[in-house]
């Protein structure tokens, strides 16, 4: 292959490109540990692809055979790692994915470049 017909683009993911600093390996894995419960992922989904971006804790439930505590604690492991935020209005709680958390995920495994601003400014610091 000559050198002109060279891809100019990186074949290979961020992981390999650069290693992980120590803290962002570790929130990374606390994100990939949540996600690798199926439930925990099938409610991310759920709520990822919900109308609006949001989802009422009422509209989770109905899909699955557990109780709603089950549920609750399953959001919650999903909030604690920063891969859902929520807010309580009247005497339900919403829930709504955090992109720069999507965005961490896609960039260690993905082959795009993502910039830092795109991650957000907390994982621009943990990345510096």
């Amino acid at each position: 292959m000559s050198k002109q017909s060279m891809p100019t683009e990186p074949c290979c993911s961020p992981l390999v490109r650069e290693p992980l600093t120590e803290d962002w390996a570790g929130d990374l894995a606390r994100m990939f540990k949540a996600l690798g419960d199926p439930v925990r992922l099938r409610l991310l989904s759920l709520v990822a692809s919900h109308a609006g971006g949001e989802a009422c804790v009422c509209d989770l439930s109905a899909g699955f055979d557990l109780t709603q505590p089950t549920i609750s604690h399953h959001l919650k492991v999903l909030r604690e790692t920063g891969l859902l935020e929520c807010e309580r209005r009247g005497t339900w709680v919403y829930y709504w994915v955090v992109p720069s958390a999507l965005a961490q995920l896609s960039a260690v495994l993905g082959s795009a470049d993502i910039s830092t601003a795109q991650l957000g400014a907390d994982t621009a610091a943990v990345l510096a």
